[in-house]
C-alpha cells in the first residue's frame, strides 16, 4: 500500500515537471516570436524591402511614441480609452450577469425573453455608434455606453447558458430538504453559472475596448482612437503606428488582467 502511494507520488511530481517545462517552453516561445518578428520588420524596413512610409518600423514608432509620450497627449488619451473601456465592461459584465441569471426565477419570462435577445445579440452594435454618440454627447459617457452594450448580452448569453446547465436534481433535493427558492438560487445556481459567467470575460474585455475605440472614431475629444483618426487625417503614419502599438499593448494588458480575474473568481473550484 505504502510502494503504491510513493509511486502514485512520483507519477504527480512528474506531471508537474511535465507541465511546467511547457508552460516555461511556450514562455520562450512567445517571446522568442516577439523579438524575431520586431527584429525582422525592422530589417525590412531598413534594407527597402518594404515601405517605411507605410508600414514604418519599430524604432520609428518607438521615437514616435516616445515624442507623443513625453510633447503630448498619449498619456491621457490611454487613460481616457482604458477607463472608459474598463469601466464599460465592468458595467456590461455585471448587468449581463443580472439578466441571465433572472431567467432562472420564470419558465415563461426565459422563454419569452430569449429569442428577443439572441436577435439583439446578432445586431451589430456598433451600427448603433453614431446614433449612441447623439444620444450621450461626444464625451466620456458615450464610450461607456458603446463599451456596455457590446458586452451586456453576451455575459447575459453565458449566463442563461449556465443557467440552463443547473443540475434539476439537485435543485429537488434542496427543495426536498426545506430549503427556499432564494437558498437554491445563491447556493446551487450562481455557483453552478459563475464558470460560464467568467468564462465570458476574455471575450468582454476585446468587446469592450472596440466599442470603446468605434466611439473615438466617430467623435470624441480624448482617445487612442481619436488619436488614430487625427494622425491618419495629417498622413502621419508613424503616430497611426504608435496608436495601433499601444492598443495592442492595451489589449495584451487587459487579457492578462481578465485571465488573473478568471483564476481569482474560481478559486478553490479546481482544487487551487
Amino acid at each position: 500500500m505504502g510502494s503504491k502511494t510513493k509511486t502514485e507520488q512520483l507519477y504527480i511530481e512528474d506531471e508537474e515537471a511535465i507541465a511546467k517545462k511547457r508552460k516555461n517552453f511556450t514562455r520562450i516561445g512567445q517571446w522568442s516570436f516577439g523579438i524575431i518578428f520586431l527584429l525582422a520588420w525592422e530589417l525590412l524596413s531598413k534594407w527597402k524591402i518594404i515601405d517605411s512610409y507605410y508600414w514604418s518600423s519599430p524604432s520609428t514608432i518607438w521615437k514616435t511614441g516616445y515624442i507623443a509620450w513625453t510633447e503630448g497627449s498619449l498619456w491621457n488619451d490611454l487613460l481616457y480609452t482604458s477607463g472608459a473601456t474598463i469601466f464599460g465592461f465592468g458595467l456590461g459584465t455585471f448587468f449581463g450577469a443580472l439578466l441571465g441569471l433572472s431567467f432562472w426565477w420564470s419558465y415563461y419570462y426565459s422563454r419569452i425573453s430569449e429569442p428577443y435577445l439572441i436577435a439583439f445579440n446578432a445586431i451589430p452594435k456598433l451600427a448603433l455608434a453614431p446614433v449612441l454618440v447623439i444620444l450621450f454627447g461626444i464625451g466620456f459617457g458615450s464610450k461607456v455606453v458603446l463599451a456596455f452594450m457590446m458586452t451586456i448580452i453576451t455575459t447575459a448569453l453565458a449566463a442563461y447558458s449556465g443557467v440552463k446547465a443547473v443540475d434539476k436534481d439537485l435543485e429537488k433535493l434542496m427543495y426536498s430538504l426545506g430549503a427556499k427558492r432564494w437558498h437554491v438560487f445563491t447556493k446551487v445556481v450562481v455557483p453552478t453559472t459563475m464558470p460560464w459567467i467568467v468564462s465570458s470575460l476574455k471575450i468582454n474585455i476585446a468587446l469592450a475596448l472596440a466599442g470603446t475605440i468605434v466611439g473615438e472614431f466617430i467623435s470624441s475629444r480624448q482617445g487612442i482612437g481619436r488619436m488614430i483618426l487625427y494622425a491618419g487625417q495629417i498622413m502621419n503614419i508613424n503616430l497611426v503606428w504608435v496608436g495601433v502599438a499601444v492598443l495592442s499593448i492595451l489589449s495584451i494588458v487587459m487579457y492578462f488582467a481578465t485571465v488573473w480575474l478568471e483564476k481569482l473568481l474560481l478559486k478553490g473550484r479546481n482544487g487551487e
